[in-house]
Formats: C-alpha cells, sequence, structure tokens
C-alpha cells in the first residue's frame, strides 16, 4: 500500500501523521465479558500483568515506587544518572525541586544535576530494588553505558533500558568511539530495550541490533520540549503503526519477535488502548505515574533533557497528586475522566471490542476521527468535567 504524500510546497512533500487524538477505535461484530481478558505482557522470560513500564524520569520513578510498581505487576526502570546515583540521599533535593518557581526552576535543576554519578551507588540502588522480589531494570544513556553498566550488572539488573531522546542503530562521530549496539547487546545474556525512536526504518534498524525491545516516542512526554527546541518528532499514532509495521517485517526477515513499547504522550486509559490498537505490545508511562502519591516528585514532573546544561529539551510541569499509583494503574477511579485505573480501562477496550489478547487486539480496526474528542460534548466542554477537562 503507497502512502499519500502532502505537498509542503513545491520542493517539499511529506506524510500526514496522526496522534492519539486523531484517532479512534472501531468495536467489531464481536464482545466480551473484562473478567475474560488477558492483558498480560511477556519479554524475554520476564513475565508481567501489566503491559506497563515506569518512566525512567525522576519525578517519577525511585527504588521504592519501581519496587511499588512491580508488586502491581508492571515494570519500573530506574534513571542510572539521576539523583538516585548522584546522591545518597536525594530526598532534600525532591523537596527543593517541588518548591521551585517555574523562573528559576531549570536554572537551579542544571546546577543540581551538575554532580557526578556516583559508580557505587548504581549497585546500591539496583540491590535494593532487587532485594525486593520484583523485576529489576534501569536506565542508562547511550554515551555512558560502557562506563557505568557493569555496576547494574553486578548487582542483579534484570533488564537493561538504552535511552535518550532519540537512538540509532549507527552513530557517527569524529570525536568520540560510538556505543556499537550489535556488539554491547551481543555481549550479554540480558534482555536490552532501546530508544527512543520514531520512523519505520529507524526502527527496524534498532531492531536489528539484538534488542528485545525498542521505544517509540520522539517528544510527545508532557514535560519534553523536544519538538518546540529541535523541531523534530512524530506524533505517537502514526510513530507506533510505523513500527508495529517494522516489527512485522524483521519477524518476517529473522524469526525474531522485538516488542514495541510506546513511551509518552499517553494521559488516559484511551490513550493506552489506542496505543495498544496502533501495534504497541506494552506502554512506558512518565506523567501518570508523576501524579501517584508514592511518586518522589511531589506532584512535579521532569523529563530526562530538563536540565541539560548547555540546551535543556524539558520543563517542570505540574501534575498534581491525584491517588495511589495502584488506583492509577488498576483502580478503582473516582473520576470519570479517565486518568485513574488505565489498565482497567485497557481491559474494557479490549472486552467492548472483541479482543482477548494484547496481540488480538493490535489487530484492530481503526480510523481518523478528528471529531472523536467534541462530538456531543458540548456540556462537558463548557463545564470543564469529564473528556471537557482534557
Amino acid at each position: 500500500m503507497t502512502t499519500a504524500q502532502v505537498q509542503i510546497g513545491i520542493g517539499k512533500s511529506g506524510r500526514r501523521a496522526y496522534g492519539f487524538d486523531d484517532i479512534a477505535i472501531v468495536p467489531t461484530r464481536r464482545t466480551r465479558d473484562p473478567e475474560d481478558i488477558d492483558i498480560s505482557w511477556q519479554i524475554d522470560a520476564y513475565r508481567f500483568d501489566l503491559p506497563c513500564l515506569g518512566s525512567a524520569m525522576d519525578g517519577a520513578m525511585s527504588p521504592a515506587s519501581a519496587i511499588a510498581m512491580g508488586k502491581l505487576g508492571g515494570l519500573g526502570v530506574l534513571n542510572l544518572e539521576g539523583l538516585w546515583t548522584k546522591y545518597e540521599d536525594p530526598q532534600p533535593l525532591f523537596d527543593e525541586i517541588a518548591q521551585l518557581d517555574n523562573a528559576s526552576a531549570t536554572k537551579r535543576m542544571q546546577e543540581i544535576y551538575a554532580a557526578p554519578v556516583q559508580p557505587e551507588l548504581i549497585g546500591v540502588r539496583v540491590k535494593e530494588m532487587k532485594d525486593a522480589g520484583i523485576t529489576t531494570a534501569a536506565s542508562l544513556t547511550p554515551q555512558n553505558v560502557e562506563k557505568w553498566h557493569h555496576h547494574a550488572l553486578e548487582a542483579g539488573l534484570d533488564i537493561l533500558v538504552i535511552q535518550g531522546t532519540v537512538v540509532s542503530a549507527e552513530h557517527v562521530s569524529k570525536t568520540s568511539d560510538p556505543l556499537d549496539l550489535v556488539d554491547f547487546i551481543s555481549r550479554y545474556d540480558i534482555p536490552v530495550i532501546v530508544g527512543g525512536t520514531a520512523s519505520y526504518s529507524a526502527a527496524l534498524h534498532l531492531m536489528r541490533t539484538g534488542a528485545a525491545g525498542i521505544l517509540v516516542g520522539v517528544g510527545p512526554g508532557n514535560a519534553c520540549t523536544t519538538r518546540g527546541v529541535l523541531g523534530i518528532g512524530v506524533p505517537q499514532a502514526t510513530a507506533i503503526a510505523d513500527a508495529a509495521g517494522a516489527r512485522s517485517r524483521h519477524l518476517e526477515e529473522t524469526g525474531r519477535y522485538v516488542h514495541v513499547i510506546a513511551d509518552g504522550g499517553m494521559r488516559t486509559g484511551g490513550d493506552v488502548s489506542k496505543a495498544i490498537a496502533c501495534g504497541a505490545d506494552a506502554v512506558m508511562l512518565g506523567s501518570p505515574l508523576s501524579r501517584a502519591a508514592e511518586a518522589p516528585g511531589q506532584g512535579k514532573h521532569w523529563g530526562m533533557a530538563t536540565f541539560h546544561p548547555d540546551l535543556p529539551r524539558g520543563a517542570r510541569v505540574e501534575v498534581g497528586t491525584i491517588g495511589t499509583m495502584e488506583q492509577i494503574l488498576t483502580g478503582p477511579a473516582t473520576e470519570n475522566d479517565g486518568t485513574r485505573n488505565l489498565f482497567g480501562a485497557l481491559r474494557t477496550s479490549m472486552a467492548t471490542c472483541g479482543y482477548e489478547t494484547i496481540k488480538e487486539f493490535q489487530r484492530a480496526e481503526v480510523m481518523v476521527a478528528p471529531a472523536l474528542q467534541s462530538e456531543g460534548k458540548t456540556y462537558q466542554k463548557a463545564q470543564g468535567i469529564g473528556m471537557g477537562n482534557r
């Protein structure tokens, strides 16, 4: 199937891309009971009741909140280059960040994050999570993987996430030796998740490195300003569908299935459902988990590039605290705006459309539906309730 090109101008054309608010999932002739729906997810030898990863952002994931998420059936990912490995006791700094005014937040956070990583703390944090009996995952940036990964592996890390704004299978540098993903991944018997990416070609090449999963998303997160600062990104519905297409081609070529993980841009259960329907195997959540009572950010959320010393590409945003992590992930919900019981919503969406498993739901029909959020919602919009509170 050829993709129609839209003419930007005489010398440039491009595809039309879609975000979650642009599409709708189409019900089928069959429905099911929500209790009969299986939303479990497995990557390599590790199985999870929820197809959900906690984003490696300091405002969302601490060792304690990663443990809480693991006990609920998800996979929390700790940032091994954040406050938890720069400071033995980062709590006073979290307290300070939560109280900063908007005008001074970025500059002060640059100062706080300028402290060096203490390698011994990497092992301490991983061991803390491991000792709690959960599957343990943590994140490093590509430029620091070789330097610090062995501290995490020696402490018992189960899953490594190599994460940056954009990670490519082929990084070219005239000044340094870039990380060779193929060589690195082949050295260890540990599943590696790599990202972010947002195109068919880039996703396919990342899959060919031997990664167990790829993160799909460049700039969609609530705290991210990459799309404004750099002008790059792809709306999530299109990015996920393109990556799913790359997964199919890679599976045909190699017989090896690589998981597509939607990273960012999801606020409600409907967004999570659309991500799966577009082809994701699981989702990575940041701001929704930053709203949990267990989150270290105390109602504030910031991205991994918010405090970059030269070119910050994120903002510290106010997200508030709306409930416990359990209420946000699996309910019960006491509000009707879709921000709680995200995976109960996924289960109900799948049941309503007649799909029993995640793999089946990936085949759901979707359509472009620009009126989906506004049609018939005049009173909700006017009163700022329900779907008018988006």
